[in-house]
């Protein structure tokens, strides 16, 4: 449970799992409606991104960002997969996502109750805030997971 007395659906961490073995690309995750529990609200597998099938990267990211509202505040988790020149690499990235026009309130529960969603995902190489689309856009997220490849 996080500070903020949020707690997680029993679903967050084997979903996660999935992600990790490679059965999802993506998943994003909101508060339930009376704000009390970190729940799923999308998957790569609910866009038909089966691995075994999947897109081009960009494609596939791009699906992720059309996933996220333009108005209210997400938590996800992406398997970016990127090439740098050295062969293909892959970091499971955690998004925050709070937009400038996001309810205060809305922002407030979400900053309060990630830390609590974060420590049970153990497996994340890099943490992404976004506030607006720039940043979390491809180019801008992977120069973030190809530090210190």
């Amino acid at each position: 449970m996080s500070r903020s007395g949020v707690g997680l659906s029993a679903e967050c961490v084997p979903l996660f799992e999935q992600l990790k073995s490679r059965k999802l690309k993506y998943i994003i995750y909101r508060l339930s409606d009376d704000k009390k529990t970190i729940i799923k609200e999308k998957t790569s597998e609910d866009d038909d991104l089966h691995t075994n099938a999947l897109p081009k990267e960009e494609e596939a990211y791009e699906k992720f960002l059309a996933a996220l509202p333009e108005l209210d505040c997400r938590y996800a988790i992406y398997d970016f997969e990127f090439d740098v020149g050295e062969g293909k690499r892959s970091k499971i990235c955690f998004f925050t996502w709070s937009p400038d026009d996001a309810p205060v309130k809305a922002k407030m529960i979400y900053s309060s109750s990630k830390d609590g969603l974060r420590r049970a995902l153990a497996g994340v190489h890099t943490e992404i805030q976004g506030t607006d689309f720039s940043e979390v856009a491809y180019e801008t997220v992977l120069e973030k997971a190809s530090r210190g490849r």
